[in-house]
């Protein structure tokens, strides 16, 4: 069998992606992979998500990275083909989150030479997220883990996560400062806390809001009705202990287990219906609240839907046209609570982050479903 050969993509969008994203790498890594070997990589990758593996749809992460630039890598004495047949039954060995399939070329053929759980900064990795729905990414460095959304390919169309976005002023700044969107774009591996939190409100599928008030003031409860059936007292802390503590401890495996259990916890919160509120240091006050027009303040009439990615620009609507009650509720507290924001995961994916914008004078309905992959 032989493997990916470099000219022979039938997947269309495989050359628009890496057309559109080789310049992102080009800007960070000297050994950058070329446009022929993402193109490459993205049609193998993109036909082996329409297979399916006893029943099972592969969920694959591949990096293209030497075994010599990884620590402990999985070695193969045998290398596979990077083919979509391959692909799709080496796919249960890695689906769990944290293995990467590494990707090495020899000649004019692209082969998987084993499977890495470490990767050095900047590297190209393409994960396979459903079927037709593939993600570019590139990795924050081994000590953190995480990694910055460059593309998302859906289908025939290539979405470009806009860099400048994150580089430029932008009202309201408390977005971008609380959702840490402007590590991002770094290596320095920063945590970014919302973030976290909004992959987990995602993960649950059953939609939720989360609601982020200051801390120091109670008037975000004029927007609540009252009482709150489910009112935490005193705060919850354990989310705040773990973010403000000593920097070393957000290196240990302990500490970032924690972290995660925390961030599920209050994730997980906001399956419940109503809102779930916490303070901008993290701390839990309620969840199950039910949002309210703050009295005195008119309804929201029109709200600024913008999406991080490149070509797109503002579009002003009316809230009806967001989405359901949720949606709603989000844009009416963004409007009365003008120092707070209100993060809404839909149970299609979709993920939006409602804020006042004191530029605009009216309500910004972010959406970063394109981040969050």
């Amino acid at each position: 069998m032989e493997a990916q050969r470099l000219s022979v993509p039938s997947y269309p969008a495989s050359k628009a992606a890496a057309v559109l994203v080789h310049p992102h790498f080009a800007r960070h890594l000297g050994a950058v992979p070329d446009i022929e070997t993402i193109e490459a990589i993205v049609d193998a990758a993109f036909w082996a998500s329409l297979r399916r593996e006893e029943g099972y749809t592969p969920r694959i992460s591949l990096a293209f990275v030497a075994p010599g630039e990884v620590t402990r890598p999985l070695r193969l004495e045998r290398p596979i083909p990077l083919t979509p047949e391959s692909l799709t039954r080496v796919s249960p060995a890695v689906v769990r989150p944290g293995i990467h399939l590494g990707v090495g070329r020899e000649g004019d053929e692209l082969w998987v030479w084993g499977a890495t759980r470490h990767l050095p900064p900047f590297s190209f990795v393409l994960e396979v997220v459903a079927p037709g729905l593939l993600v570019i990414k590139h990795s924050r460095g081994e000590e953190s883990g995480k990694f910055v959304n460059i593309a998302v390919i859906e289908g025939d169309r290539v979405k470009v996560v806009d860099e400048s976005a994150a580089r430029f002023p932008d009202c309201p700044a408390l977005l971008y400062s609380l959702l840490g969107m402007e590590s991002q774009f770094t290596g320095d591996g920063s945590v970014s806390v919302l973030i976290q939190l909004a992959v987990s409100m995602r993960e649950h599928g059953r939609g939720g809001l989360l609601l982020v008030v200051p801390a120091n003031s109670r008037q975000w409860g004029e927007s609540i009705l009252q009482p709150i059936t489910y009112s935490v007292v005193p705060p919850f802390t354990a989310l705040t202990e773990l973010v403000y503590a000593d920097p070393p401890g957000a290196l240990t495996s302990h500490w970032q287990g924690a972290m995660r259990r925390a961030v599920d916890g209050i994730g997980g919160l906001t399956a419940v219906d109503g809102a779930t509120v916490i303070t901008e240091r993290y701390e839990l006050l309620a969840f199950g609240a039910k949002i309210v027009r703050r009295p005195g303040w008119a309804q929201v009439t029109r709200v600024a839907v913008t999406e991080p990615i490149a070509g797109t620009s503002a579009e002003t609507v009316e809230p009806t046209q967001l989405g359901g009650t949720r949606h709603l509720s989000a844009a009416q507290f963004a409007h009365d609570q003008r120092d707070a924001i209100a993060l809404v995961a839909s149970q299609d994916g979709r993920f939006s982050v409602f804020a006042w914008s004191s530029c605009e004078e009216m309500v910004q309905a972010r959406r970063i479903e394109s981040l969050l992959l």
